[in-house]
């Protein structure tokens, strides 16, 4: 598993946008649901957190087959449990922030959508259509999309802190392949992202109340 690390939470992020067609929420409005995790005033609901699990867990069986064995099962329950508190935590730390998304950014957004384009331009009906097929409104989706945006802001930003400069100096330089050099180079600047983004969350989730009932999905 730990081959195909780098591609998880590029995977995971796809998944999670692909909730809005659950209409999965994520906040608890209803006493009776059942919440994994609190991550602050963030929950992780036992429907939200198996959704996200299952889409997963199919991508790791086509990729390992036969050889996806009870204990990559087990480690993988606790990798999209840790996925979406990081996503819980990278949004409360957007808003102390102050990293907020306009109106036109999410507008943007939504209208360079595939799912709601028509000849190859947004169309509102499709849009209206498309929601109401997976039962969700604008409202609901809307609010989603914006933070789902704002979560990557705040990734970015964090990103930002990365040293590329120190990073250059550490690479080799061979001659007469630039391509590969910039291919290594790429590779190894998207580990040292990934990996200050990682350590800002560890050291932010210090700071904040959090609360998990493992027993859900044992």
């Amino acid at each position: 598993m730990r081959k195909h690390a780098k591609y998880f939470y590029v995977l995971f992020f796809i998944i999670i946008i692909t909730f809005v067609f659950w209409g999965v929420g994520t906040v608890d409005q209803n006493g009776g649901v059942e919440v994994i995790a609190e991550v602050g005033q963030h929950k992780i609901t036992v429907e939200e957190y198996w959704k996200a699990y299952d889409s997963t867990f199919r991508f790791y069986k086509e990729v390992y087959k036969d050889t996806f064995n009870e204990k990559m099962q087990k480690d993988l329950k606790e990798k999209v449990l840790d996925s979406l508190m990081d996503e819980k935590i990278l949004l409360i730390a957007s808003k102390e922030a102050g990293i907020s998304v306009s109106d036109e950014e999410l507008q943007d957004s939504i209208s360079g959508e595939r799912a709601f384009l028509k000849n190859g331009v947004f169309d509102k009906e499709v849009y209206i259509n498309r929601l109401r097929l997976n039962r969700i409104t604008p409202e609901v989706y809307e609010n989603m999309k914006r933070q789902e945006l704002t979560y990557e802001k705040m990734r970015r930003l964090v990103e930002l802190s990365v040293d590329a400069t120190a990073l250059d100096i550490q690479l080799p330089r061979p001659s007469g392949n630039e391509q590969a050099a910039d291919m290594i180079r790429q590779a190894m600047m998207g580990d040292k992202k990934g990996k200050a983004v990682k350590s800002f969350i560890e050291g932010y989730k210090k700071s904040l109340k959090i609360k998990i009932n493992r027993k859900l999905i044992e």
